[in-house]
């Protein structure tokens, strides 16, 4: 680290506490305002169709240690829970290890977050993660677009609420942000919603039929009949979204969801990385994830500008060199120069402006 930054073996190297309080006095709105403007800009190179979306959520774990969890009826430990169980079952100077053996033998053991909660960060809930771990965790939800690849919304949830629970809320932000695109679902012109099995429920395909969302949610299987008890507007809803799951069209999306909405979770969640978050707080975290997600999204664009949209590949792209050219005296215009194998003469690409104070 000092050898990038140029700083003698003497000097110290600068830590991340200003980014953290710039972080913390910035609003979660005028992140949000951030990442509307990133798919301004991408709307204008053409990368947001909005007819269909790809929702899915993962697991993020945070930066809480399950042993700090307390209960939230007495505010005891689990180490002093463990050592009162301990007491009462006649150990009276019970070790470490007889401490996890008990732990591990006795009946009815349960980590719920009715009774738990970590006092560091009461917005992380114990949940399991994608690699089976048990952890205190965040639930990170995105709306892609199926058809380039773009996240039009994203939202961090509680890791203990379910799809079905957290479906409305990001939709209702895909919709707030292509609405400020021009580009809202009509009942007319209905935008499509794929999305997998656990997002599949009567009350969330009856909420969205005459809505102006068109739904492609998988069906879990089941062996069993289906009691309608006369709710035929539940039965008419799950017997159209199944109708479109066995359409060409539906079929095609379902890849389209599992290739882009999973690549998408690979390079946010653990390229990123934000599969383990250093933050604490559900708004904070939100902001730093949400300029992750703003971020993935100019790769995207960056990749249809010059090829490439990681630094890795913009080294191993045909382009070789940046300039810039003066537009008055503060005002700066910069270029990078691409040479394409098909033609003779170099293609100049514009990237951004730069401003001299």
């Amino acid at each position: 680290m000092r050898e990038f930054l140029l700083l003698d073996s003497k000097e110290s190297v600068p830590d991340h506490s200003s980014l953290s309080r710039i972080r913390s006095r910035l609003s979660l709105e005028l992140h949000q305002k951030v990442f509307s403007w990133v798919l301004e800009v991408l709307a204008d190179a053409g990368l947001i169709q909005g007819e269909r979306l790809g929702i899915d959520a993962s697991t993020m774990e945070a930066n809480v240690a399950m042993r700090t969890i307390v209960r939230r009826d007495t505010g005891e430990g689990y180490r002093q829970m463990l050592d009162r169980m301990a007491q009462e079952s006649g150990m009276q100077t019970p070790s470490e290890e007889d401490l996890s053996r008990m732990d591990r033998k006795r009946k009815g053991k349960k980590t719920s977050n009715k009774d738990w909660q970590s006092p560091s960060d009461p917005d992380a809930r114990i949940a399991r993660l994608k690699d089976g771990r048990t952890r205190l965790a965040y639930k990170p939800e995105n709306a892609v677009d199926l058809d380039t690849g773009v996240v039009l919304a994203s939202e961090i949830h509680h890791a203990d609420k379910d799809d079905t629970k957290t479906l409305n809320k990001t939709l209702d932000s895909a919709h707030d942000n292509l609405s400020a695109l021009g580009k809202a679902p009509l009942s007319t012109s209905k935008t499509e919603v794929v999305a997998d099995k656990g997002y599949h429920s009567r009350e969330v395909l009856k909420d969205l039929e005459d809505s102006s969302w068109k739904t492609r949610i998988r069906e879990p299987q089941s062996n069993t009949f289906h009691c309608w008890n006369g709710d035929t507007q539940a039965r008419r809803a799950v017997y159209n979204n199944r109708n479109r799951l066995r359409s060409s069209k539906g079929r095609q999306s379902e890849k389209l969801r599992t290739e882009l909405v999973e690549r998408c979770n690979q390079h946010i969640l653990d390229r990123g990385p934000m599969r383990r978050t250093w933050l604490r707080g559900r708004e904070n975290v939100h902001k730093r994830y949400l300029l992750t997600v703003a971020a993935f999204n100019l790769s995207i664009l960056m990749r249809k500008l010059i090829g490439a949209g990681t630094p890795k590949g913009a080294a191993k792209a045909p382009w070789s060199c940046l300039f810039g050219i003066q537009l008055n005296t503060d005002l700066y215009l910069i270029f990078a120069v691409s040479f394409d194998d098909n033609s003779d003469s170099p293609i100049l690409i514009p990237l951004f402006y730069i401003t001299i104070c």
